[in-house]
């Protein structure tokens, strides 16, 4: 008979091993939030914040002298369809953003193909160009608009030549003009930056390979230069519609949105509803009017950039 040794008993668990709280994971997000947080907290309280009081001011109806704010439902909005100066603000606009941004735009790359050059001077060149960028806005408009004057320092220029000036200011067809011209000297040397950069960064080897099989200076621009710099046009085209639409100290220095609201742009239409005429609710629905408008236009670019940049294809 086989007599069994007894079993030994089980031996008891082991106690659970309490996971430290700081692990890597937590302290490196710890660490990420830490560095967005001025960011996030700036975007929330300069940001969203005002955003969301806009909306809700243009559902209100302000009386500043009684201290008073009613619901006004849409009547604010209602007011937009009916004014009678909208179409010329529209008007106005929508010349001001064109021609700025083709202007800009075109300007600022031909200034850097001719300053990618290889040449003697094109340092200085580069600095005067860019130099205007660096000046106080409100400086600047105001040089100019002393220049442009009837009796200012251009029409004395041309008069030496025999011409006889207009007054660049008073006219409904050269007031914009000369606004749009101001501004593009102006910025025109940022966007010269950065076509000049990207102008640098496309490979030599593609140019002397397109230049190997007889490709003439234009077919090499059309076909390599520019697909190749598509980004940076991409990025200065956003950058120059969402200025052009926030354009307001040299409508107030030079024109004051006339002569008859020729150059009486959206965003100074916002101030002289708000602060000129205490209307509030009607200056927050034009706020939100062209909030709409740059979101919709920067999505629209965003969404085409496939079609045209080269890294998005």
């Amino acid at each position: 008979m086989t007599v069994r040794a007894p079993a030994r008993p089980a031996a008891p668990p082991e106690p659970p091993v309490a996971k430290p709280f700081w692990t890597i994971r937590r302290r490196d997000a710890l660490v990420g939030w830490a560095f967005i947080a001025p960011q996030a907290l700036g975007f929330v309280f300069f940001v969203l914040v005002p955003l969301v009081a806009v909306i809700w001011y243009s559902f209100q109806s302000t009386n500043l002298l009684a201290g008073t704010t009613e619901f006004a439902g849409l009547k604010n909005y209602e007011h937009l369809l009916d004014d009678p100066v909208m179409p010329s603000v529209a008007r106005a606009t929508a010349l001001f953003c064109v021609g700025l941004v083709v202007l800009n735009l075109g300007l600022a790359l031909l200034l850097a193909v001719l300053l990618n050059q290889k040449l003697r001077g094109t340092t200085v060149f580069r600095t005067i160009f860019f130099s205007p960028v660096v000046v106080s806005l409100v400086a600047w408009t105001i040089a100019w608009n002393l220049m442009l004057q009837d009796n200012g320092s251009i029409n004395a220029m041309l008069r030496t030549v025999g011409i006889d000036g207009p007054n660049w200011l008073r006219g409904e067809n050269s007031a914009m003009v000369s606004v749009i011209v101001v501004q593009v000297v102006k910025n025109v040397g940022l966007n010269m930056v950065l076509f000049l950069a990207a102008l640098q960064g496309v490979p030599r080897s593609l140019l002397e390979a397109a230049e190997l099989d007889g490709a003439g200076p234009w077919r090499r621009f059309r076909t390599i230069t520019l697909p190749m710099i598509s980004p940076t046009t991409l990025l200065t085209a956003i950058i120059t519609v969402s200025g052009a639409l926030h354009v307001f100290a040299q409508i107030q220095i030079l024109t004051l949105g006339g002569p008859a609201d020729s150059t009486n742009v959206l965003v100074f239409y916002f101030y002289q509803q708000a602060f000129g005429n205490h209307d509030f609710g009607y200056g927050a629905v034009l706020a939100v009017v062209l909030f709409v408008i740059i979101a919709l236009l920067t999505t629209l670019q965003w969404r085409m950039r496939k079609r045209w940049v080269f890294y998005e294809a």
